[in-house]
């Protein structure tokens, strides 16, 4: 796959499972994936939550991906971000009205934004024991 195939496959099923570290043991949790571009994945949660300073501890995080009609699952992994912009926050909160309640009720820094630029791998049945290719995102 094309990094631009990559990217269709993300937009198009957009959940991600992503695995951080705490301490020594692995935590891994499905995570709604806002917006994946030549730019980078874009990650949501909030500051209050153990996941943040899970990143914040340990920026190396993973996404796993899964288009289950086609059969392909991709694995994105790489250092997370910290995205820290007001405006960049303000404007998730307007294309994600849900988070609202949450701001009002613990303001704009309870918002928590990554950027993922990683490697990516795909596994298929097909290519189950081959060895991994990664591609740059």
């Amino acid at each position: 796959m094309t990094k631009e195939e990559i990217l269709e496959l993300i937009k198009a099923n957009p959940t991600a499972y992503m695995a951080t570290v705490e301490g020594n043991q692995p935590r891994v949790r499905a995570m709604g994936i806002p917006k994946a571009d030549e730019n980078g994945i874009i990650i949501q949660t909030w500051t209050i939550k153990d996941i943040h300073q899970q990143v914040v501890n340990n920026p190396q995080i993973e996404l796993c991906f899964n288009d289950m009609k086609a059969g392909i699952q991709v694995r994105v992994s790489g250092k997370a971000e910290i995205i820290d912009d007001i405006e960049a926050k303000e404007k998730m909160v307007e294309e994600r009205p849900f988070m609202k309640p949450t701001v009002e009720k613990h303001g704009i820094d309870v918002v928590a934004l990554y950027r993922l630029k990683g490697k990516a791998t795909i596994w298929t049945r097909d290519k189950n024991f081959e060895p991994k290719e990664y591609i740059d995102l």
